[in-house]
């Protein structure tokens, strides 16, 4: 008989105080909202446990980003400013202690994951993947994957990380944050970047010197479906992840890709994330002892992300 692993989402309130301006905006609250209602609608709400992060401390924040960037975007919040780097990123009073928790959710789910045998899904904003060590972009300002990384490795000496980005756009602060790291395996599954923001993720973006060959960029044409993600999981990253064999894994999950969402022009059905699920189970299950970290990245059609994710997750649960 099959049972169910208790489902552990990280969030809290003060994620939804980051006001991005306005509707016109598409990183709003009403994406975790509409998430969260979903996920205590659906046969997990059995198995769900909300537990609140702690802020991110500064000596994990500086293992990626500089000192002058955090000060530079702590006064930016703080004295009222609505932006920082870029008309896109957006922020407010709040924002500053919102980016904190984020990050935090990272830690504290990696510190659930190493205690007990949960699954754990850090249910967040802002968005983190797009965040450079000293730069804000694309709607993100402090780097959670990449934090999560750092602090996998060095509070708990697992080694060999794996971070799989499904995010409709490539995830280049964290392609730069390892890309001279062999220890760090980052695969981006996104749409091509001639077409998308932030131009980066090349197929011929590999990785540099000790860490060429631990980047694997998988560009989509617009327009993409299901059929060639689940043919570019099947020939391009089993294979990579099988011989990298990593201790542990993080997913930036980001859920644009959707057919509903027009911050892409990717076709990808609810069904799909899905799919995507049991793979990640299964790896999980094989070289990690379950010990999955995911952490929300974009997502910007409230329903067709909270709808996308519940299957993820249900995937995740159901597997074995």
């Amino acid at each position: 008989m099959h049972i169910s692993r208790p489902l552990a989402i990280v969030t809290h309130s003060r994620c939804l105080a980051h006001d991005t301006g306005g509707t016109d905006h598409p990183e709003t609250p009403d994406r975790l909202t509409t998430l969260l209602k979903k996920l205590h609608a659906s046969p997990l709400r059995e198995q769900l446990t909300i537990i609140e992060p702690r802020q991110a401390e500064r000596r994990w924040l500086t293992t990626f980003h500089d000192e002058d960037y955090l000060f530079r975007l702590e006064e930016c919040a703080l004295s009222g400013k609505t932006h920082l780097d870029h008309p896109d990123n957006q922020l407010c009073f709040d924002s500053y202690e919102a980016a904190l928790l984020s990050a935090g959710a990272g830690l504290t789910g990696i510190d659930l994951l190493e205690d007990k045998d949960n699954l754990v899904f850090c249910a967040v904003r802002p968005p983190g993947h797009h965040a450079e060590r000293n730069l804000a972009l694309g709607f993100c300002f402090l780097n959670n994957s990449v934090l999560a990384a750092k602090y996998w490795q060095q509070q708990y000496g697992r080694r060999k990380i794996l971070i799989i980005d499904w995010d409709a756009h490539h995830g280049n602060g964290i392609q730069s944050a390892f890309e001279e790291d062999p220890d760090v395996f980052y695969i981006s599954l996104h749409e091509h970047p001639t077409f998308s923001f932030p131009g980066s993720g090349y197929a011929e973006e590999t990785g540099t010197g000790p860490g060429h060959g631990a980047t694997l960029n998988i560009p989509l044409p617009p327009g993409a479906d299901d059929k060639m993600v689940l043919n570019a999981f099947a020939g391009k990253i089993a294979p990579a992840v099988n011989a990298f064999a990593p201790e542990r894994i993080i997913v930036a999950a980001g859920f644009d890709g959707h057919r509903d969402d027009d911050m892409s022009g990717l076709a990808y059905s609810t069904e799909l994330y899905g799919r995507i699920g049991e793979y990640l189970a299964a790896w999980a299950t094989k070289f990690c002892r379950g010990k999955l970290l995911t952490i929300l990245e974009g997502g910007y059609h409230p329903g067709s992300l909270a709808d996308s994710a519940t299957a993820y997750l249900n995937a995740l649960s159901n597997y074995g």
